[in-house]
């Protein structure tokens, strides 16, 4: 499923408006990606976790050429499934 499609159920879902869905869908977005920026999390009770994990710089190997390279640290978002929502995947348990 794509943003798009993602809009296109909630109008049938709820009943409102594609441009307020699509508005509060781009906020609900934005405002994620905001937080996480400033490196707090996210977190939807059930549904799960979206946070940022801070990778150390480290030493790789070019592969092609054997050589040592560093890599530099860097910041990467992370999500993680709350249990309702592993529940429901896993059929153990219904929306």
């Amino acid at each position: 499923m794509n943003k798009a499609e993602l809009i296109e159920k909630v109008v049938k879902a709820t009943g409102v408006s594609k441009s307020d869905v699509t508005k509060t869908i781009n906020a609900t977005l934005e405002t994620i990606t905001k937080t996480l920026k400033k490196g707090e999390k996210v977190t939807f009770v059930g549904f799960g976790t979206f946070s940022v994990v801070k990778a150390k710089a480290r030493k790789g190997r070019n592969p092609r050429t054997g050589e040592i390279i560093k890599i530099r640290a860097k910041k990467t978002p992370r999500f993680r499934a709350g249990a309702r929502l592993k529940e429901v995947i896993a059929g153990k348990r219904k929306k």
